[in-house]
């Protein structure tokens, strides 16, 4: 990752307003959040105490899909889209620790994730880590940026962890996802996971609260992002029971996940 140059002017954030990635960095026990961020987290915790878990459990789940992809299938290129303020466990890392040549771009919108993503978003010499500033409602900038860095010939992981309930229209995130999944050939995996509730109401970060409007699906909703996919074992499932680490028991939350691929 490259620093911040002069075709990179400093980042300017606001302090006033709770910020979904600052907020999250703060849930998953990080340190690039302000004040705001924090008070808004707990108060959103009081309301929905699970938020913790589920933010631990996506993080885990994005661990040992890339993990499965990069040591199992074979992928060695990933696109990943909404990927938040850099923590512990990021895709480069998991992926570049089983091959170091793999290639990972990361893709983000927040001015404080892009700073942060520059600086600390160091791979491996043998392969390469590169960050796009853009917006998951707008496909064809990212993938135009993307072949900057991957060979869309060639088999791409594409990640989507918890930003498609930032598309209010349902029918446009289906569109979003579909035209991911055409750009990339054969072979390419989507790794998804969203929130979910039985009646699909807001329930995240809303915008009447001064973070980001965030809308869960139910998990029907959820299941037609991998419509024509090849869905893996086993399928799609609370966050936490996708291919859980051996001696653990885990419990099911309100986030839903699948890792699938194009045939």
């Amino acid at each position: 990752m490259n620093s911040p140059t002069d075709d990179h002017p400093p980042a300017t954030f606001d302090t006033s307003r709770p910020q979904s990635a600052r907020v999250w960095n703060y849930w998953l026990g990080g340190k690039d959040y302000f004040e705001v961020d924090s008070e808004y987290g707990d108060r959103y915790v009081e309301l929905y105490p699970d938020i913790v878990e589920i933010a631990q459990a996506s993080r885990a789940f994005l661990g040992r899909a890339v993990r499965h992809l990069t040591g199992d299938v074979g992928i060695r290129q990933f696109l990943d889209i909404g990927t938040g303020l850099p923590v512990t466990g990021n895709t480069h890392e998991v992926a570049q620790s089983v091959d170091p040549r793999s290639r990972v771009v990361y893709v983000d919108n927040d001015p404080l994730v892009l700073a942060h993503a520059r600086a600390l978003l160091t791979g491996s010499p043998e392969g390469a880590t590169a960050y796009l500033d853009a917006d998951v409602h707008d496909p064809e900038t990212i993938l135009a940026g993307a072949a900057e860095t991957l060979d869309f010939s060639r088999p791409v992981g594409l990640i989507l962890m918890g930003i498609m309930g930032n598309v209010v229209d349902l029918d446009e995130a289906y569109a979003i996802v579909r035209r991911f999944l055409d750009a990339v050939p054969s072979g390419s995996h989507l790794v998804l996971s969203d929130g979910t509730v039985a009646d699909g109401k807001v329930h995240a970060l809303s915008e009447g609260s001064g973070g980001h409007g965030y809308y869960n699906r139910t998990p029907q909703e959820i299941a037609r992002y991998f419509d024509g996919l090849e869905l893996l074992e086993p399928g799609l499932i609370s966050t936490p029971l996708w291919r859980p680490a051996p001696g653990t028991t885990p419990t099911a939350l309100d986030s839903f996940c699948g890792v699938a691929r194009k045939a």
